[in-house]
């Protein structure tokens, strides 16, 4: 089992003025960020240009997934004055693209959606012009969830399958493969402009052609947008990272993943679910 970073996954450590300030505004808003919880390697790079993944519905999750640093147990009651403070600090760090995600919130009724839809309308209403993104969980396949969710007409639809399907069991016990590329599918289904985005780990123990597949099975149900990174170990107590895959292995499954025809693919090591999440909207010239 590998036990050091390879060269290529050295980040700088948090600082900088403008990371402070987003840092500061997070706190004094009262906000959750995946950034922060989840120990995102990017959020030195993401912070200093100002820029943050939300994360609503507390920070506690309901669910227990073995790759995942984000705390699990009894999570908080659902604050209604969250969606509010989320679209304050959108405003006041003058984004305009915006990712929101959450916990897994398997407590609730509709697993969160009708947080999601609150929060995806009070963004546009105090940042006319501003896209939302939002990383929706699965919502236990609830149509009517996903619907409360569309009905905000959000730019893009990202849900992660994280991992190929033969490691769910022990990767993501309370989730399920399928259940995930059929969210994906209803979506396109239900409202066929909106964008469809997913997101995988390598280095958990799959076969490449397993890797493959899985970029075959999103492509299959007409999955927009595709991100892949190096899934690292948050501590001992998570599953153990069983191979560090090199940059130019992530640039051949970028290359399969366009091939097989994904408008936009973030391929790298140190690529996470919402890094660089506006480039295919600045970039419009390189997204078909």
């Amino acid at each position: 089992m590998p036990r050091r970073h390879p060269d290529w996954l050295k980040v700088k450590l948090p600082s900088g003025e403008r990371y402070m300030k987003v840092r500061s505004l997070i706190v004094e808003k009262g906000l959750h960020t995946v950034c922060q919880s989840a120990r995102c390697p990017n959020i030195e790079e993401c912070f200093n240009r100002g820029v943050a993944t939300f994360m609503i519905l507390g920070n506690i999750c309901t669910r227990n997934c073995r790759f995942c640093n984000i705390a699990s147990g009894e999570p908080e009651a659902v604050d209604p004055k969250e969606p509010l403070r989320v679209a304050q600090a959108v405003r006041q760090l003058a984004l305009s693209y915006s990712v929101v995600t959450s916990v897994s919130r398997d407590d609730l009724p509709d697993g969160g959606a009708e947080q999601f839809a609150r929060t995806i309308k009070t963004i546009k209403e105090l940042n006319p012009g501003c896209e939302v993104e939002v990383l929706i969980p699965d919502f236990k396949g609830s149509e009517g969830s996903l619907k409360k969710v569309l009905e905000q007409r959000p730019k893009v639809i990202n849900h992660n399958i994280e991992t190929v399907r033969r490691l769910y069991p022990i990767v993501r016990p309370q989730a399920d493969y399928h259940r995930s590329l059929s969210l994906l599918k209803q979506v396109k289904s239900l409202v066929p402009n909106i964008l469809t985005k997913s997101g995988l780990m390598v280095g958990l123990g799959e076969e490449y052609e397993e890797v493959l597949e899985a970029i075959e099975d999103l492509k299959a149900i007409d999955c927009d947008i595709l991100t892949i990174g190096q899934y690292l170990q948050p501590s001992k107590e998570h599953l153990p990272v069983k191979k560090y895959y090199h940059p130019q292995e992530f640039q051949d499954l970028k290359r399969f993943a366009l091939k097989t025809g994904f408008s936009w693919v973030e391929a790298g090591p140190l690529v996470r679910s919402s890094y660089h999440a506006d480039r295919p909207f600045r970039e419009p010239a390189d997204f078909a």
